[in-house]
């Protein structure tokens, strides 16, 4: 489990996903590693290779914005994850400091349980490590998996009913990683998370070879097809909301195009659960 040294376990990660080619550099015949050698990325980023090496063994804890902006520009990363960078190089603790954790039991807000147990489309609330907190009876309609104590993260990689729910697994547990990774952020040694990286990695070769990438990726809205047992084939549109106040808490949404089979789908699975959506 990656959480001693999280900025250089992320530079170390992204570093091996970027091929010579990507940079203009020749590969040769000699090359042992598959993406940049270290003196290789400092050289593009204009920074002397024994600091590059001090930064990823987490020996240099004040990094400048530029020398981090140089070297996610080298890495390709975007957006989110040149955020994220910033970030883990914030967090990153002195030498002697004792690691911190945020443990705390996660709660909805009451006033958006009740929202979400009005809405007329299949709505649930999750926590940081992928928790269902809340969700609607359409939500819990649409799959079990969407109901409060589940985690979706140990649903979607070891339990076989999400795989063939989800029609686009490679997909979904792709999203489901790097949400995780975001979401996170540098408290890779919350015990939580940690106990739940420790069991997926020993489970699931998908989930480990997706988790050592350390892609990270907030995505708020897409396409998910599913295969459901009771109204057939649904593609529906997904969408994730933050939830104001609470740390890491999203609200996701699935729904349909108008007058789409699956908009037909949805209203007879709403209906088949006594849900004002059928109505």
């Amino acid at each position: 489990m990656d959480g001693t040294n999280p900025l250089g376990e992320y530079l170390k990660a992204r570093r091996q996903l970027v091929t010579p080619e990507l940079v203009g550099l020749p590969r040769g015949s000699r090359r042992r590693v598959p993406g940049l050698r270290r003196e290789e990325l400092a050289l593009l980023a204009g920074i002397s290779p024994d600091y590059y090496l001090r930064l990823e063994q987490g020996r240099d804890h004040n990094p400048s914005a530029q020398v981090l902006d140089a070297v996610a520009r080298v890495l390709q990363l975007d957006v989110e994850a040149r955020e994220h960078l910033h970030r883990l190089a914030r967090a990153a603790p002195a030498p002697g400091t004792p690691a911190t954790t945020t443990a705390d039991v996660e709660h909805v807000d009451p006033g958006v349980a009740q929202l979400i147990d009005e809405l007329t489309v299949p709505t649930f609330v999750q926590g940081r490590f992928g928790d269902v907190l809340a969700a609607n009876p359409l939500a819990t309609a649409l799959s079990p998996q969407y109901r409060s104590g589940v985690n979706l993260l140990r649903a979607v990689f070891l339990d076989p009913r999400d795989r063939e729910l989800h029609q686009d697994w490679d997909r979904a547990t792709e999203e489901a990683v790097s949400g995780l990774r975001l979401l996170a952020g540098p408290d890779l040694d919350d015990p939580r998370l940690r106990a739940l990286v420790d069991e997926l990695s020993t489970a699931s070769d998908r989930f480990r070879a997706l988790w050592a990438r350390q892609d990270v990726r907030g995505k708020v809205g897409g396409t998910s097809r599913m295969l459901h047992p009771v109204v057939g084939p649904l593609v529906l549109r997904h969408e994730k909301f933050q939830v104001t106040g609470a740390h890491g808490q999203l609200m996701v949404m699935y729904h349909a195009d108008p007058r789409s089979p699956s908009h037909d789908a949805l209203r007879r699975l709403a209906d088949s659960v006594g849900h004002p959506g059928g109505r």
